[in-house]
């Protein structure tokens, strides 16, 4: 299998299919596995070393994804389940990060990770409910067209709150939430939750022990004695502790640090610090300038992701950084620190449950955090006695849709709210502000306290942009993978009590002391971190004649959910050098993402041609 084609699944009941669909299905996948009742089960292209397959009777059960579990291993752990809740008491402990795919005996159970680093959607093709790892794949099969609602919605920024963020692109498409798992039946298909937030009750100490054990089994998932591989360097504390904890397991390693040019920035120092402590690495360091700009290859089209994101306006970038990594011997992965930022550290909602248990230790934190955001008085008292339930919440947040960037320099309730750029339509706003209503009557949140829940869905957050970015790079060869994303490195942040992992005077002291003597004391005091404005602006100025001639034939226009006057001020304006970044990223690459989709229909990973061919394989060996 070429190693620039993207692994794919469809997971199909014990049930007779129509010819057609089966024919389809083969015609595309390079493998079929099949139920004990010899009916097709598990159809798709992956590599051998993606999947991992044990059976003991009339039970199956893949592994698909990052995991060192062998198939023997899977085989003693699952040989006595025989239900749902057997496969996890089996398999809940294995490092890594997979989907979980069984036949029981008639019934397909299948769930992706709790982060949502791998995600599970589902639709009715010819009648037949099917599963599988890509929304874009069932799409295809069933010819849908993209929610326009969904549309808009990713215009949002920073992000949808729960459980909106993550929603399936296409009409006909449903989204199984990260945490959720799918009995998928003869007629038709049922959830049920898997997953939810430890209890955050253990003192630091005990969670730091749990982490590095957790990032420890989660590195050595990926990597071998004497493997060579790609790794990110940045010089930050996350980045620098996967290389340390990769040296550890007997990886070689080939780094990539990039170097901003503003002022002040430190992450080129602290990197070659930790490389000249790091055995046998190779460090390669690109100044920005000799990298593409930001912004490069928008107008390149290329094979579409199941949704926008914003590292499309970096994929040129990327993509060297991809080559020069290869060129110097790394063909496996390349590590990257992608989710510390989010999984280390609590949002600060947390104070909110905190005043009510220790009052003056919780003022003493807002006061911190009120000196170092500028946050008003009335505001934080506000959110300090706000005591609304998290449906509320949701649903109040559809009309403020419209609120200026400032309002996140406010202290937040529930998480942060989201916002529509100027230029949204009337219909975008009216759109999201539906799907934030209509979610509002059905959502429970992930925790039963704010600060649990926003501490949560950052986590999950962390993990969709991690699913995006691996699909992103191993298209070009070398996929990224984020450690700080597996559900044990998650589940072993989020059992600490929150106020000892994060307070206003001090920086991801989880992580500090749990990689205390592995590594080196002066990457984990930095309490820094670098920026790129001036690259983001320079792209801007680059490509902007280019990315102008999008507003006289824009594809958000067209779908309705962008105004067209004020999109060409945006894309011609000299003043929008002084907007906010986020608005504009999130419409440029919305509109890159249906210009991709509309060049290729078809997904390329389905093409024929890429195939390996293998014969249609039963499950036992």
């Amino acid at each position: 299998m070429d190693d620039t084609v993207r692994p794919w699944f469809v997971v199909l009941p014990d049930r007779d299919a129509p010819a057609d669909l089966l024919t389809r299905l083969r015609r595309h996948a390079c493998r079929t596995l099949l139920h004990p009742s010899g009916r097709p089960w598990l159809s798709g292209c992956w590599p051998d070393e993606r999947m991992v397959l044990g059976s003991a009777g009339r039970t199956r059960v893949a592994l698909a994804g990052t995991t060192a579990l062998t198939a023997p291993e899977l085989d003693a752990r699952v040989k006595a389940a025989r239900t749902a809740a057997d496969v996890e008491s089996a398999v809940g402990d294995v490092p890594g990060s997979f989907h979980v795919i069984a036949s029981l005996d008639g019934a397909a159970y299948l769930r992706g990770t709790a982060t949502g680093t791998r995600r599970i959607f589902w639709a009715t093709v010819d009648g037949v409910p099917l599963a599988a790892d890509r929304a874009r794949t069932l799409a295809w099969l069933i010819g849908a067209e993209v929610d326009t609602a969904q549309l808009a919605a990713r215009l949002a920024v920073p992000c949808l709150p729960h459980p909106l963020s993550g929603g399936a692109m296409w009409r006909g498409v449903r989204a199984l939430a990260p945490g959720d798992a799918l009995h998928l039946e003869r007629d038709g298909g049922r959830t049920a939750t898997w997953w939810r937030p430890p209890a955050a009750e253990l003192p630091l100490s005990h969670s730091a022990v749990a982490l590095r054990a957790a990032l420890r089994d989660a590195v050595r998932a990926r990597v071998r004695p004497g493997q060579l591989i790609g790794a990110d360097l940045s010089g930050g504390l996350d980045s620098s502790a996967l290389c340390f904890l990769a040296a550890e397991a007997g990886a070689r390693l080939v780094t990539v640090t990039l170097g901003w040019s503003g002022p002040g920035n430190q992450d080129v120092d602290y990197a070659r610090y930790a490389a000249e402590r790091l055995p046998g690495v190779e460090s390669l360091v690109f100044p920005s300038a000799d990298l593409p700009p930001y912004f490069s290859g928008l107008r390149e089209r290329r094979d579409a992701a199941d949704e926008p994101w914003a590292g499309l306006c970096e994929r040129a970038q990327q993509h060297r950084l991809t080559e020069a990594l290869r060129d110097h011997g790394a063909r496996h992965l390349r590590l990257s620190g992608h989710g510390g930022d989010h999984v280390l550290e609590p949002p600060t909602p947390y104070v909110h449950a905190l005043l009510r248990r220790r009052p003056w230790l919780a003022l003493r934190h807002v006061a911190g955090y009120r000196a170092g955001n500028r946050w008003p008085l009335g505001a934080t008292a506000r959110m300090l006695i706000d005591g609304r339930p998290y449906d509320r919440w949701l649903a109040a947040a559809g009309g403020r849709l419209r609120q200026s960037a400032e309002h996140w320099s406010l202290p937040e309730e529930w998480g942060i709210l989201p916002r529509l750029p100027a230029w949204a339509s009337e219909q975008a706003v009216d759109s999201v502000a539906g799907l934030l209503r209509s979610a509002s009557a059905r959502a429970r949140p992930l925790a039963g306290d704010r600060g649990r829940h926003a501490w949560a869905y950052q986590a999950q957050e962390a993990g969709r942009i991690a699913r995006l970015l691996q699909d992103g790079t191993a298209a070009v060869g070398l996929p990224v993978e984020s450690p700080f994303c597996d559900d044990a490195v998650v589940a072993a942040c989020l059992s600490v009590q929150p106020h000892q992992a994060r307070d206003p005077w001090s920086y991801k002291r989880l992580l500090g002391v749990a990689l205390d003597g592995l590594v080196p004391e002066r990457l984990l005091r930095r309490t820094t971190k670098d920026h790129c404005n001036e690259e983001w602006h320079h792209g801007l100025r680059v490509h902007r004649r280019d990315l102008a001639r999008w507003a006289d034939d824009s594809r958000l226009v067209a779908a309705g959910v962008v105004d067209p006057d004020r999109l060409r001020r945006l894309l011609h304006s000299p003043g929008l050098l002084e907007g906010n970044g986020a608005d504009v990223d999130s419409t440029l690459c919305a509109e890159a993402w249906l210009r991709d989709l509309a060049a290729h229909p078809t997904p390329a990973y389905l093409d024929p041609s890429h195939r390996e061919e293998h014969p249609v394989e039963p499950t036992t060996r």
